[in-house]
């Protein structure tokens, strides 16, 4: 097992456009484990992003009626098998920092974005169904630019006080970034209307999110 020192604050530079994740979306990762594993399915999470605080609802409550039949892509692919385990590792840091970071207003904001992820959790499994992809993580063992990983979390677990709300800020801002750049291609060069729309709102929120992050105590310290 690797140490649990904490890792650096800054991950490696982001991926370039979705369209290098296709034809099953895992280039870009360094694997250290291949075989996929079964998402984790959790339950009654809402269906609506909760707003940043003092802003507008970042993910609108309705959606469209029709469902596009249109044929995935291979960027529809790459990004919404790279989304759904990225949030799903951001709740399990988010689930950490909820119940152990010093600062109460980074608890609050862990509080927030999770029930956000959560959200959109309940969006993205769908749309895998409708695309005919299993519910597996296929990128299970690499490390993405922007993923929460394993070694992350151990050495969130390892970390206490404001170290530990330096680590959360770090990894979150970064998981962040990536994804709203990841889902910037998604609506620029996805193929259904219905993953396009998804992006748009995985986008907003992030957006709000991120300079919600940056006003946070500890933020100019952790993020440099």
């Amino acid at each position: 097992m690797r140490p649990m020192n904490l890792p650096p604050l800054h991950r490696a530079a982001a991926l370039g456009p979705l369209a290098a994740l296709g034809l099953g979306g895992v280039a870009g990762c360094s694997s250290a484990d291949s075989a996929p594993r079964t998402a984790e399915v959790r339950k009654s999470a809402p269906d609506v992003s909760p707003a940043p605080s003092g802003t507008a609802s970042a993910t609108s409550t309705s959606t469209s009626t029709s469902t596009s039949t249109s044929t995935s892509t291979s960027t529809d692919i790459g990004w919404v098998q790279l989304m759904t385990p990225m949030n799903q590792q951001a709740v399990k840091l988010l689930t950490l920092a909820a119940e152990r970071a010093a600062e109460p207003r980074v608890r609050a904001f862990a509080v927030r974005l999770r029930t956000g992820h959560e959200a959109e959790l309940n969006r993205l499994r769908p749309l895998l169904t409708r695309m005919g992809l299993p519910l597996t993580d296929v990128h299970a063992g690499h490390d993405m630019p922007g993923m929460v990983t394993e070694q992350d979390l151990e050495a969130a677990h390892a970390a206490e006080g404001p170290a530990l709300d330096r680590l959360v800020l770090a990894r979150i801002r970064d998981h962040l970034r990536q994804s709203a750049e990841v889902s910037r291609s998604e609506i620029t060069a996805g193929g259904r209307a219905d993953a396009r729309e998804l992006a748009r709102a995985l986008v907003t929120a992030r957006e709000g999110f991120l300079a919600e992050l940056e006003r946070l105590p500890g933020a100019v310290r952790a993020l440099g």
